[in-house]
Protein backbone atom coordinates (compact mmCIF):
# COMPACT_ATOMS: atom_id res chain seq x y z
CA UNK A 1 0.00 0.00 0.00
CA UNK A 2 1.22 3.52 -0.83
CA UNK A 3 0.55 5.82 2.14
CA UNK A 4 0.78 9.60 2.18
CA UNK A 5 1.88 11.18 5.47
CA UNK A 6 1.45 14.92 5.94
CA UNK A 7 3.48 16.66 8.61
CA UNK A 8 6.33 14.17 8.23
CA UNK A 9 8.78 16.97 8.98
CA UNK A 10 7.32 17.08 12.48
CA UNK A 11 7.70 14.93 15.57
CA UNK A 12 4.72 12.58 15.18
CA UNK A 13 4.44 12.58 11.39
CA UNK A 14 8.12 11.79 10.99
CA UNK A 15 7.91 8.86 13.37
CA UNK A 16 4.81 7.50 11.62
CA UNK A 17 6.55 7.69 8.23
CA UNK A 18 9.60 5.90 9.61
CA UNK A 19 7.56 3.10 11.20
CA UNK A 20 5.48 2.66 8.04
CA UNK A 21 8.68 2.26 6.02
CA UNK A 22 10.03 -0.28 8.51
CA UNK A 23 6.81 -2.27 8.24
CA UNK A 24 7.17 -2.51 4.48
CA UNK A 25 4.75 0.19 3.33
CA UNK A 26 5.54 2.50 0.45
CA UNK A 27 5.56 5.98 1.93
CA UNK A 28 5.10 9.40 0.36
CA UNK A 29 5.44 12.59 2.34
CA UNK A 30 4.07 16.07 1.67
CA UNK A 31 6.37 18.78 3.00
CA UNK A 32 7.57 22.30 2.27
CA UNK A 33 11.18 21.12 2.34
CA UNK A 34 13.14 17.88 2.31
CA UNK A 35 13.22 15.75 5.46
CA UNK A 36 16.80 14.51 5.82
CA UNK A 37 16.14 11.64 8.19
CA UNK A 38 13.61 10.14 5.75
CA UNK A 39 15.73 10.58 2.61
CA UNK A 40 15.91 7.37 0.59
CA UNK A 41 13.01 5.84 2.50
CA UNK A 42 10.11 7.84 1.13
CA UNK A 43 8.79 9.56 -1.96
CA UNK A 44 8.89 13.32 -1.52
CA UNK A 45 6.23 15.76 -2.72
CA UNK A 46 6.99 19.46 -2.36
CA UNK A 47 4.07 21.61 -1.22
CA UNK A 48 1.73 22.46 1.61
CA UNK A 49 -1.93 22.31 2.55
CA UNK A 50 -2.69 25.64 0.87
CA UNK A 51 -1.57 24.40 -2.56
CA UNK A 52 -4.33 22.29 -4.10
CA UNK A 53 -2.19 21.29 -7.08
CA UNK A 54 0.47 19.98 -4.70
CA UNK A 55 -2.26 18.08 -2.86
CA UNK A 56 -3.42 16.52 -6.13
CA UNK A 57 0.14 15.36 -6.85
CA UNK A 58 0.56 14.09 -3.31
CA UNK A 59 -2.66 12.05 -3.28
CA UNK A 60 -2.34 10.69 -6.83
CA UNK A 61 -2.16 6.89 -6.69
CA UNK A 62 -2.29 6.83 -2.91
CA UNK A 63 -4.46 4.29 -1.10
CA UNK A 64 -4.23 5.71 2.42
CA UNK A 65 -3.60 9.14 3.95
CA UNK A 66 -2.38 9.85 7.48
CA UNK A 67 -2.89 13.55 8.01
CA UNK A 68 -0.73 14.90 10.86
CA UNK A 69 0.19 18.35 9.59
CA UNK A 70 -1.14 21.13 11.82
CA UNK A 71 -0.32 24.41 13.48
CA UNK A 72 -0.02 23.74 17.20
CA UNK A 73 0.41 26.01 20.21
CA UNK A 74 -1.68 27.96 22.68
CA UNK A 75 -1.45 31.46 21.22
CA UNK A 76 -2.25 33.15 17.94
CA UNK A 77 -5.16 34.48 15.87
CA UNK A 78 -8.14 32.16 15.54
CA UNK A 79 -8.26 32.86 11.80
CA UNK A 80 -4.72 31.53 11.36
CA UNK A 81 -5.50 28.29 13.20
CA UNK A 82 -8.73 27.81 11.24
CA UNK A 83 -6.96 28.43 7.93
CA UNK A 84 -4.13 25.99 8.65
CA UNK A 85 -5.88 23.29 10.68
CA UNK A 86 -9.50 23.39 9.49
CA UNK A 87 -9.30 24.61 5.92
CA UNK A 88 -6.03 22.76 5.32
CA UNK A 89 -7.74 19.55 6.39
CA UNK A 90 -10.73 20.38 4.18
CA UNK A 91 -8.46 20.75 1.16
CA UNK A 92 -6.55 17.50 1.60
CA UNK A 93 -9.78 15.68 2.44
CA UNK A 94 -11.33 16.87 -0.81
CA UNK A 95 -8.21 16.04 -2.79
CA UNK A 96 -8.17 12.54 -1.32
CA UNK A 97 -11.80 12.01 -2.29
CA UNK A 98 -11.22 13.24 -5.82
CA UNK A 99 -8.19 10.96 -6.22
CA UNK A 100 -10.21 7.99 -4.94
CA UNK A 101 -8.11 7.45 -1.83
CA UNK A 102 -9.67 4.65 0.23
CA UNK A 103 -8.55 5.40 3.81
CA UNK A 104 -8.02 8.61 5.74
CA UNK A 105 -6.60 8.79 9.29
CA UNK A 106 -6.71 12.21 10.94
CA UNK A 107 -4.54 13.27 13.87
CA UNK A 108 -6.87 15.16 16.17
CA UNK A 109 -6.40 16.11 19.84
CA UNK A 110 -8.13 15.49 23.18
CA UNK A 111 -8.29 19.27 23.49
CA UNK A 112 -11.36 19.15 21.22
CA UNK A 113 -13.35 18.10 24.30
CA UNK A 114 -11.44 19.94 27.04
CA UNK A 115 -13.23 22.99 28.37
CA UNK A 116 -11.27 23.38 31.60
CA UNK A 117 -13.12 20.96 33.91
CA UNK A 118 -11.73 17.64 35.11
CA UNK A 119 -11.99 14.81 32.58
CA UNK A 120 -11.47 11.61 34.54
CA UNK A 121 -11.64 8.49 32.41
CA UNK A 122 -14.22 9.90 30.00
CA UNK A 123 -14.89 8.11 26.71
CA UNK A 124 -15.56 9.37 23.19
CA UNK A 125 -19.22 10.13 23.93
CA UNK A 126 -18.21 13.36 25.69
CA UNK A 127 -19.34 16.38 23.63
CA UNK A 128 -17.01 18.75 21.84
CA UNK A 129 -15.98 22.06 23.35
CA UNK A 130 -17.02 25.14 21.38
CA UNK A 131 -14.72 27.60 23.16
CA UNK A 132 -13.32 29.92 20.48
CA UNK A 133 -10.90 31.35 23.07
CA UNK A 134 -8.91 28.13 22.56
CA UNK A 135 -8.06 28.62 18.87
CA UNK A 136 -6.02 25.44 18.45
CA UNK A 137 -8.65 23.24 20.08
CA UNK A 138 -11.49 24.95 18.22
CA UNK A 139 -9.81 24.58 14.82
CA UNK A 140 -9.02 20.92 15.48
CA UNK A 141 -12.61 20.31 16.60
CA UNK A 142 -13.97 21.73 13.35
CA UNK A 143 -11.54 19.62 11.34
CA UNK A 144 -12.29 16.41 13.26
CA UNK A 145 -16.03 16.78 12.75
CA UNK A 146 -15.46 17.32 9.05
CA UNK A 147 -13.28 14.21 8.73
CA UNK A 148 -15.72 11.98 10.59
CA UNK A 149 -18.69 13.21 8.56
CA UNK A 150 -16.78 12.39 5.35
CA UNK A 151 -16.75 8.67 6.16
CA UNK A 152 -18.36 6.56 3.43
CA UNK A 153 -18.14 2.91 2.36
CA UNK A 154 -15.69 3.87 -0.41
CA UNK A 155 -13.81 6.51 1.58
CA UNK A 156 -13.29 5.38 5.15
CA UNK A 157 -12.17 7.95 7.71
CA UNK A 158 -11.47 8.12 11.42
CA UNK A 159 -9.74 10.43 13.93
CA UNK A 160 -7.20 9.73 16.65
CA UNK A 161 -6.77 11.91 19.71
CA UNK A 162 -3.27 11.22 21.09
CA UNK A 163 -2.68 12.96 24.40
CA UNK A 164 0.49 14.92 25.32
CA UNK A 165 3.01 13.17 23.07
CA UNK A 166 6.57 13.08 24.42
CA UNK A 167 9.85 11.31 23.78
CA UNK A 168 13.31 11.78 22.27
CA UNK A 169 13.34 14.60 19.73
CA UNK A 170 10.15 16.23 21.02
CA UNK A 171 10.26 19.85 19.78
CA UNK A 172 7.18 21.05 21.68
CA UNK A 173 6.34 19.89 25.21
CA UNK A 174 9.76 19.00 26.62
CA UNK A 175 11.71 22.04 25.36
CA UNK A 176 9.13 24.35 26.94
CA UNK A 177 9.34 22.54 30.27
CA UNK A 178 13.13 22.45 30.21
CA UNK A 179 13.55 26.10 29.24
CA UNK A 180 11.24 27.32 31.98
CA UNK A 181 12.78 24.99 34.56
CA UNK A 182 16.29 26.24 33.75
CA UNK A 183 15.15 29.86 34.09
CA UNK A 184 13.34 29.14 37.36
CA UNK A 185 10.02 30.12 35.79
CA UNK A 186 8.25 26.75 35.86
CA UNK A 187 5.26 26.71 38.18
CA UNK A 188 2.76 23.94 38.77
CA UNK A 189 -0.64 24.41 40.33
CA UNK A 190 -1.65 23.69 43.90
CA UNK A 191 -5.00 22.16 44.78
CA UNK A 192 -4.51 18.79 43.09
CA UNK A 193 -3.96 15.98 42.63
CA UNK A 194 -4.31 16.49 38.88
CA UNK A 195 -4.03 13.23 36.98
CA UNK A 196 -2.90 13.21 33.35
CA UNK A 197 -2.01 10.46 30.90
CA UNK A 198 0.75 11.41 28.44
CA UNK A 199 1.73 9.29 25.41
CA UNK A 200 5.18 8.06 24.39
CA UNK A 201 5.88 8.91 20.75
CA UNK A 202 6.19 5.33 19.47
CA UNK A 203 2.83 4.39 20.99
CA UNK A 204 1.14 7.35 19.31
CA UNK A 205 2.74 6.47 15.96
CA UNK A 206 1.80 2.79 16.22
CA UNK A 207 -1.81 3.77 16.93
CA UNK A 208 -1.98 5.56 13.57
CA UNK A 209 -0.73 2.52 11.71
CA UNK A 210 -3.18 0.27 13.55
CA UNK A 211 -5.99 2.66 12.59
CA UNK A 212 -4.98 2.57 8.92
CA UNK A 213 -4.82 -1.22 8.98
CA UNK A 214 -8.23 -1.55 10.65
CA UNK A 215 -9.78 0.72 8.04
CA UNK A 216 -8.18 -1.34 5.26
CA UNK A 217 -9.40 -4.58 6.85
CA UNK A 218 -13.00 -3.36 6.79
CA UNK A 219 -13.34 -3.27 10.58
CA UNK A 220 -16.21 -1.14 12.01
CA UNK A 221 -14.03 1.84 12.85
CA UNK A 222 -15.00 4.34 10.13
CA UNK A 223 -16.50 7.63 11.27
CA UNK A 224 -15.25 7.24 14.85
CA UNK A 225 -12.83 9.19 17.07
CA UNK A 226 -10.41 7.37 19.38
CA UNK A 227 -8.56 8.54 22.47
CA UNK A 228 -4.92 7.41 22.53
CA UNK A 229 -2.58 7.61 25.52
CA UNK A 230 -0.14 5.69 27.69
CA UNK A 231 -2.99 4.13 29.69
CA UNK A 232 -1.16 5.10 32.87
CA UNK A 233 -2.58 8.25 34.50
CA UNK A 234 -0.06 9.99 36.73
CA UNK A 235 -0.13 12.95 39.08
CA UNK A 236 0.98 15.91 37.00
CA UNK A 237 3.77 17.08 39.30
CA UNK A 238 5.23 13.56 39.43
CA UNK A 239 5.09 13.28 35.63
CA UNK A 240 6.76 16.64 35.05
CA UNK A 241 9.50 15.85 37.55
CA UNK A 242 10.20 12.48 35.92
CA UNK A 243 10.54 14.16 32.53
CA UNK A 244 12.84 16.81 33.98
CA UNK A 245 14.91 14.14 35.73
CA UNK A 246 15.40 12.36 32.41
CA UNK A 247 16.73 15.67 31.06
CA UNK A 248 19.15 15.94 33.99
CA UNK A 249 17.22 18.62 35.88
CA UNK A 250 15.89 18.81 39.43
CA UNK A 251 12.23 18.75 40.49
CA UNK A 252 9.84 21.68 40.36
CA UNK A 253 9.20 23.09 43.81
CA UNK A 254 7.30 26.33 43.15
CA UNK A 255 3.51 26.30 42.81
CA UNK A 256 0.70 28.71 42.08
CA UNK A 257 -2.88 28.80 43.37
CA UNK A 258 -5.41 27.33 40.91
CA UNK A 259 -7.92 30.17 41.05
CA UNK A 260 -5.28 32.87 40.90
CA UNK A 261 -3.47 31.11 38.04
CA UNK A 262 -6.58 30.85 35.89
CA UNK A 263 -7.47 34.49 36.50
CA UNK A 264 -3.91 35.51 35.71
CA UNK A 265 -3.94 33.51 32.47
CA UNK A 266 -7.18 35.18 31.39
CA UNK A 267 -5.91 38.64 32.36
CA UNK A 268 -2.65 38.18 30.46
CA UNK A 269 -4.52 36.97 27.38
CA UNK A 270 -6.81 40.02 27.40
CA UNK A 271 -3.86 42.36 27.94
CA UNK A 272 -1.86 40.82 25.11
CA UNK A 273 -4.86 41.02 22.77
CA UNK A 274 -5.66 44.60 23.75
CA UNK A 275 -2.12 45.72 22.93
CA UNK A 276 -1.93 43.36 19.93
CA UNK A 277 1.20 41.63 21.22
CA UNK A 278 2.33 38.93 18.79
CA UNK A 279 4.38 36.67 21.06
CA UNK A 280 2.80 34.29 23.53
CA UNK A 281 2.09 35.61 27.07
CA UNK A 282 3.83 33.94 30.03
CA UNK A 283 0.57 32.14 30.87
CA UNK A 284 -2.67 31.60 28.95
CA UNK A 285 -6.05 30.51 30.23
CA UNK A 286 -5.79 27.32 28.16
CA UNK A 287 -2.42 26.44 29.72
CA UNK A 288 -3.69 27.27 33.20
CA UNK A 289 -6.69 25.00 32.68
CA UNK A 290 -4.48 22.18 31.42
CA UNK A 291 -2.18 22.48 34.44
CA UNK A 292 -5.00 22.70 36.99
CA UNK A 293 -7.31 19.88 35.97
CA UNK A 294 -7.24 16.13 35.53
CA UNK A 295 -7.42 14.91 31.95
CA UNK A 296 -7.15 11.25 31.18
CA UNK A 297 -9.37 9.11 28.99
CA UNK A 298 -10.99 5.71 28.64
CA UNK A 299 -9.13 3.70 25.98
CA UNK A 300 -11.63 0.87 25.72
CA UNK A 301 -12.72 1.78 22.20
CA UNK A 302 -9.11 1.94 20.96
CA UNK A 303 -8.25 -1.34 22.66
CA UNK A 304 -11.32 -3.17 21.38
CA UNK A 305 -11.66 -1.83 17.84
CA UNK A 306 -8.07 -0.91 16.96
CA UNK A 307 -6.26 -3.52 19.01
CA UNK A 308 -4.28 -0.68 20.59
CA UNK A 309 -1.95 -1.41 23.47
CA UNK A 310 1.05 0.71 24.45
CA UNK A 311 4.16 -1.22 23.39
CA UNK A 312 6.61 1.11 25.14
CA UNK A 313 6.08 1.40 28.88
CA UNK A 314 6.49 4.62 30.85
CA UNK A 315 9.69 3.34 32.45
CA UNK A 316 11.17 2.30 29.12
CA UNK A 317 10.20 5.61 27.55
CA UNK A 318 11.86 7.55 30.35
CA UNK A 319 15.01 5.43 29.99
CA UNK A 320 15.14 6.17 26.25
CA UNK A 321 14.58 9.85 26.96
CA UNK A 322 17.43 9.96 29.48
CA UNK A 323 19.73 8.20 26.99
CA UNK A 324 18.76 10.74 24.34
CA UNK A 325 19.62 13.74 26.53
CA UNK A 326 22.91 12.13 27.55
CA UNK A 327 23.80 11.68 23.85
CA UNK A 328 22.80 15.28 23.17
CA UNK A 329 25.07 16.51 25.98
CA UNK A 330 28.01 14.48 24.65
CA UNK A 331 27.43 15.78 21.11
CA UNK A 332 27.77 19.36 22.32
Amino acid sequence: MLVLVTGAGGFLGGRIAELLWRKGYRVRILARRGVTRLAGRTEFCLGDLADFRALERATDGVEGVIHCAATSGVWGPLASYVENNTMGTARILESARQQRVSYFVYTSSPSVVHGGDDLRGVDESIPYTDDILQPYAYSKMLAERMVLRANQPTFRTLALRPHLIWGPGDPHLLPRLIERAKKGRLRLFSGGPYLVDATYIDNAAEAHILALERLAAGEPVGGLPFFISQDQPMELTALVNLLLKAAGLGPVKASINKGFGRCLGLLLEKTWRFFNVAHEPPLTLFTARQLSSSHYYCLERAKTLLGYKPTVSMDEGLRRLADYYEEQAVAR
